[in-house]
């Protein structure tokens, strides 16, 4: 199975080589990596065309579409069997790809998702606690969408591989959907077909452009719950007419 790896760009220039060498020496050369850049004004898209690597694919937003565009636009674009989904600024650990394709494969699933560990800008293990999605959940379908809900279900897109079929059920990502990752996530356990990999697959970098403040105001939470809350309502309105697609492919 050929793969597709989706990575949306913003002035990405610090970290965004050592992030594509650590996928491209992954890939075979019938793979791709599909980039959509948020209208970078920095060295950023240069730097990616400075690998000269055919399978590297850019494509630029004429305005900043903010993170949830980017990536839906990434998906939109991606030709192979399997989707992985990249961050600008993590490494990929060894052996990720085929640890990840393997346990696809087995499990017969349409999404993957497994764990990250994290590192700073230094390279130096950092403490970043978060709950890990652990496997024996994987099929908890109903837990895993209220955890969603509540916040608890710690799903990143960074970590997760998932079959190009499942793209007829997120795509397209509605604008107002404020994380892109939780949405696919959403989409997998409605729809059933979710598998948990208890496995570390990426070292994410934390620094000071994409650390995300956990103490947001009631407001905010309430907002998000709400918007939640709209993404289930509307992945229910698809799964039907995805599901039957399926089943007439």
């Amino acid at each position: 199975m050929n793969i597709s790896v989706c990575m949306a760009t913003y002035n990405g220039e610090a970290y965004v080589v050592e992030q594509m060498q650590s996928i491209l020496e992954q890939l075979t050369p019938d793979d791709e990596v599909i980039v959509v850049d948020d209208f970078s004004t920095d060295l950023t898209v240069t730097l990616l065309h400075s690998l000269d690597d055919s399978r590297i694919k850019i494509y630029l937003n004429d305005k900043n579409m903010q993170q949830v565009f980017s990536f839906g636009r990434a998906i939109s674009l991606a030709k192979n069997d399997i989707i992985l989904l990249s961050d600008q600024d993590d490494v990929w650990i060894d052996g990720r790809v085929s640890i990840m394709l393997n346990r696809l494969h087995e499990s017969g699933a349409m999404l993957l998702s497994s764990n990250q560990e994290f590192i700073d800008v230094h390279g130096t293990p950092i403490p970043h606690h978060l709950d890990a999605l652990t496997s024996k959940d994987s099929t908890s379908h109903l837990k895993n969408t209220l955890n969603i809900f509540i916040g608890k279900a710690n799903y990143f897109g960074c970590a997760m591989a998932f079959r190009r079929e499942l793209t007829g059920l997120i795509l397209p990502i509605p604008s107002y959907v404020e994380c892109h990752d939780l949405w696919i996530a959403l989409a997998s356990n409605l729809a059933g077909s979710n598998v948990h990999m208890d496995d570390y697959t990426v070292t994410r970098k934390i620094h000071d452009k994409n650390f995300t403040d956990l103490n947001r105001n009631l407001f905010m939470k309430i907002r998000s719950r709400f918007i939640l809350g709209l993404s289930i309502i509307a992945i229910f309105f698809r799964i039907r007419g995805w599901m039957k697609s399926l089943n007439d492919h």
